[in-house]
């Protein structure tokens, strides 16, 4: 069976971005609805974006911290959401959030020497996912690569790989980690929060020439 890595392009702010995105091929739209983020949008404005979207293409809501009152807001205003947890939430909170939303989650790990990502994994036995992000001061990866070897052959979730990636790296990335998708923000910006369609459609372009190398590895 042919190996395809899913694709998210997060930080989405613009009609006319959302519509590129989804023509270049992203399974997934990012919602940054953490008000520090200068891809901030509000619970009202994610809800008019995800609207646009085609079925089959799956709206993320990003969290930092957040209260549930908002987490509990965005799932009424868009139903079909994935959440994404990237602050320091605890594995008991984001269980909560779970239970309390009946959504699927995503738990980002802030990668750096140190932290055991089987440990982390195990403990978000709920997540749909680990997304793996670069350790940098603040939240979110800052457009940083981190090391790749840090990445064990095995995790007990599914892995989506992110920090630092573009059109010029993520075949490297997926070769490396094998990630069950990939998440893209500043990679595919001409500004923060504005993305540009030919660097969305040369990323999702790399992705299917990394998963083509890897199904010619393995025949």
């Amino acid at each position: 069976m042919t190996a395809r890595t899913r694709i998210k392009i997060c930080g989405l702010t613009r009609e006319a971005d959302l519509d590129a995105a989804v023509e270049a091929g992203a399974d997934a739209i990012g919602f940054v609805l953490y008000p520090s983020s200068p891809r901030a949008v509000s619970v009202a404005r994610a809800a008019e974006l995800a609207r646009r979207l085609p079925p089959f293409v799956l709206p993320v809501c990003l969290f930092v911290n957040a209260e549930p009152g908002l987490i509990a807001a965005a799932v009424q205003a868009i139903p079909s959401t994935m959440l994404q947890f990237h602050g320091d939430e605890s594995p008991d909170w984001c269980e909560a959030q779970f239970q309390a939303s009946g959504r699927p989650y995503l738990r980002a790990a802030r990668m750096a020497p140190g932290l055991v990502l089987i440990d982390f994994a195990a403990a978000h036995a709920s997540a749909a996912g680990i997304l793996l992000d670069t350790h940098v001061e603040g939240y979110g990866g800052g457009g940083k690569v981190f090391d790749w070897s840090l990445v064990p052959r095995h995790v007990p979730r599914p892995v989506v790989l992110s920090g630092g990636l573009s059109p010029a790296n993520v075949v490297d990335g997926i070769t490396h980690v094998r990630p069950w998708a990939v998440d893209v923000s500043s990679g595919v910006e001409v500004a923060k929060g504005l993305k540009d369609a030919a660097l969305m459609r040369q990323f999702c372009e790399a992705v299917r020439e990394a998963d083509a190398l890897i199904v010619d590895a393995v025949r």
